[in-house]
Order: structure tokens, then sequence, then C-alpha cells
């Protein structure tokens, strides 16, 4: 079976900490074949998940996650797994 390109987690509801273990476990388990993860947290009360996903994974602080980008709206943000060019 092929894994998608780009696995989607909704965190809406979930509190930091619960939502920064659940994208843990969706980063942790991508396959070869997935380039990005997208996190929808919400923009009003997904602000604080936001700044929590820039504190966790950039930097260099998580090997597998290339950059982090902003998503089309403010609500959603792309971890980058691996470049596509």
């Amino acid at each position: 079976m092929l894994s998608e390109p780009i696995i989607t987690i909704d965190v809406h509801g979930m509190n930091v900490e619960k939502a920064l273990d659940a994208i843990h476990k969706k980063v942790d388990s991508a396959g070869s074949a997935v380039y990005e993860v997208r996190v929808i947290h919400g923009f009003h009360g997904g602000t604080r998940i936001r700044s929590a996903i820039r504190e966790e994974f950039g930097y260099g602080l998580e090997p597998k996650i290339k950059r982090i980008q902003p998503g089309d709206n403010e609500g959603i943000t792309r971890l980058i797994l691996k470049e596509l060019f």
C-alpha cells in the first residue's frame, strides 16, 4: 500500500502537550514517501499550539523536519520533511 505524500493531523480541541505528542507520533510514523505533515490547529484557540510547534520542531530540533512553513491560512502549519526539488 502506498503512503500519501501529505499527512494531515487536526489538533483542534487538544491542549498543547497532547497536540505536540500527536504531532510527534505522526512525524515519527511518516514513511519515506511522505514529504509534509500538515497540522490544523486553528487560529483563535490554536495560536498557542502554533507557537509550541515552532519552539518544539524549529531550528533543527527534530531531525526529520527540514523546515516549518505557514499553511494556506493562519490556522495551519506545514512541517516539511523533505524537499520536492
